[in-house]
């Protein structure tokens, strides 16, 4: 059987990508297929794109790595699912079509309080901000932590996040206007980068214990120089730039850590484990009103030109949606 699903006629920009047909999923013994209403748009989904960032071996090829649906069909191992159940969670690959494939083991029941579009935009950030701040980063109470782009949706999940956890927060932006943004979620101070050097800024506080990063070379030297001693880097992205020189001596003296991160290639029991945490203390920070939903745009899956062209310009704070409803 086929699908509707987005498809690229090469790899490049955003004009490579259109709505076409697909071959529908089969799920294995421990996966669910799930019918599609949502899914996140991700900047992994423009690097990967582009050709930079491609799909594991074994997983789909097709873009999108979260969603949120019904179960239409599942293997024959799995537990604790039944057939029509709303769910969600991470995907290797595939979701932006009209069915894709879910390990059981990362698929969450949608609660009824949560809309479809409010469930697609949680796996992704949430998951990505518990790995690297309260797991890689062993963030603590009263510690500083400098947060760049803000206002993406990784960076606004891992503001709320920290905010939760007793940290101080500091964050970049590109405007005033995200600037309100972050501090509404909980930032104590947003540096807008265009107006002030975020190294004076946070040097100025007495420095930074923890740095979430998706900038990469562009600002390497930078971080390193805001970090207290025994301060933690941990880079998740490298919008700017991959390569670039390090003071070995300053990581030295000042006893810092430097952690590159991504989560599509950890193992299934990782991504298992942080769905955990999704279910037992993210949805739980929601539905206490102590964090929130932070969906931006939503867009149908057909605009998907639009929904990556909004992306790659940075327009938005928090998260971007396709559906399929």
């Amino acid at each position: 059987m086929m699908m509707q699903a987005i498809l690229q006629t090469q790899l490049g920009g955003v004009e490579t990508l259109y709505l076409g047909e697909a071959a529908m999923p089969t799920p294995g013994p421990e996966q669910l297929l799930v019918r599609v209403w949502a899914a996140g748009v991700n900047r992994a989904d423009i690097v990967q794109r582009q050709g930079k960032y491609p799909a594991p071996p074994g997983v789909s090829p097709l873009l999108g790595l979260e969603i949120s649906g019904e179960v239409e069909a599942m293997g024959e191992a799995v537990e604790g699912f039944t057939l029509g159940d709303s769910v969600f969670g991470l995907v290797g690959g595939g979701g932006y079509a009209e069915f894709a494939l879910l390990d059981a083991s990362c698929a969450s029941i949608k609660p009824d309080w949560l809309s479809h579009h409010e469930a697609a935009s949680l796996p992704e950030a949430w998951m990505t901000a518990w790995f690297n701040l309260i797991e890689l980063a062993n963030l603590k109470v009263g510690e500083r932590i400098l947060i760049h782009a803000g206002a993406s949706g990784v960076g606004a999940a891992a503001i709320q996040l920290s905010a939760l956890h007793g940290a101080e927060v500091v964050c970049t932006v590109g405007s005033e206007d995200k600037a309100d943004f972050c501090r509404r979620l909980g930032a104590h101070t947003a540096i807008n980068y265009h107006e002030k050097d975020f190294t004076d800024a946070v040097k100025a506080l007495g420095g930074a214990n923890v740095i979430l990063d998706c900038i990469g070379a562009a600002y390497l030297d930078r971080n390193l120089q805001c970090l207290q001693v025994d301060g933690r880097l941990v880079m998740i992205g490298l919008m700017g730039g991959a390569n670039a020189s390090l003071d070995l001596g300053r990581l030295l003296v000042k006893r810092l850590s430097l952690r590159g991160s991504t989560l599509r290639a950890q193992t299934e029991s990782v991504k298992a484990r942080l769905s955990v945490a999704l279910r037992e203390h993210v949805l739980l920070a929601i539905q206490a009103g102590q964090v929130q939903v932070t969906v931006d745009k939503i867009f149908p899956l057909a605009a998907v030109q639009t929904a990556h062209r909004f992306l790659e310009e940075n327009h938005n704070r928090g998260k971007i949606i396709l559906t399929l409803d």
